[in-house]
């Protein structure tokens, strides 16, 4: 009974923390862009879903370029989330 408690806290525990970080709705406007941007690149869609939110995740708030606009101008981050994401 215990055990299982913990794995039920453990689950709402992360779950709380990924609605901590959820995305704005700006932010889903330029992931979903991302996505449809690199959707012919050959990955797996959920890579490209890691690698766009990752992107994003990088930038600042009040960046105006589009993730594709920005990445070419952000090696690093762009090689950082290839990686984060397995993409490459």
């Amino acid at each position: 009974m215990k055990t299982a408690f913990f794995a039920l806290l453990t689950v709402c525990t992360l779950t709380g923390a990924k609605a901590a970080l959820a995305a704005t709705t700006d932010d889903v406007k330029w992931i979903n862009q991302c996505v449809t941007d690199n959707k012919a690149e050959g990955a797996k869609a959920d890579v490209v879903l890691k690698y766009c939110t990752c992107m994003n995740n990088k930038m600042s708030d009040n960046e105006t370029q589009s993730i594709t606009q920005w990445e070419k101008t952000h090696v690093a981050e762009r090689k950082a989330c290839d990686k984060e994401a397995g993409w490459k």
